[in-house]
């Protein structure tokens, strides 16, 4: 049992909460795959890939999948606390998460920073596990619905980290 007082069920208006959760997470992927030209961008088919550098089309699958896990991962949450305001701390994670997933694309395709890059994704790395830790207050379901993002990132660090250390 949770130590989380009760919260009223009257939830009204928590389709609002939902549709921003889902503007969120649709902004970031957008914005991300505005700046990532990835095969089709010169820079970074000029780097030295590590082994096991999976192909371009991958990534176009993998994403949008985590992505949209993220989104219902949140709004699982939002539901049992029925309104983000009684959760403060864990939306605040999931904003930031989201914030530092955002800024890895910009860093890396738009910078041409894959330094700065792996910084941000190893701090992207434990606002995961702190979001999972506080998901999973309210619901395991939605924490455990984050370990593909979780997985996922930490391939990428690998691959990032292989970037900045051939290149």
């Amino acid at each position: 049992m949770t130590t989380q007082a009760v919260k009223p069920r009257n939830n009204k208006n928590g389709w609002l909460s939902d549709f921003v959760i889902v503007l969120a997470v649709v902004i970031i992927a957008g914005a991300g795959a505005l700046v990532s030209g990835g095969e089709t961008d010169p820079w970074y088919q000029a780097l030295n890939k590590p082994p096991f550098n999976p192909p371009g089309y991958l990534f176009g699958i993998v994403w949008p999948v985590l992505y949209f896990l993220m989104a219902i991962s949140a709004i699982i949450v939002r539901r049992q606390v029925s309104y983000v305001e009684y959760a403060p701390t864990t939306f605040g994670i999931f904003y930031l998460q989201l914030c530092f997933n955002g800024a890895w694309s910009f860093l890396f395709f738009f910078f041409h920073r894959p330094l700065w890059a792996l910084i941000d994704l190893t701090g992207l790395w434990f606002i995961i596990i702190a979001m999972m830790f506080h998901f999973g207050k309210y619901s395991k379901f939605a924490a455990f619905l984050l370990l593909p993002y979780l997985g996922w990132v930490t391939f990428a660090a690998y691959l990032n980290g292989m970037i900045v250390w051939l290149n």
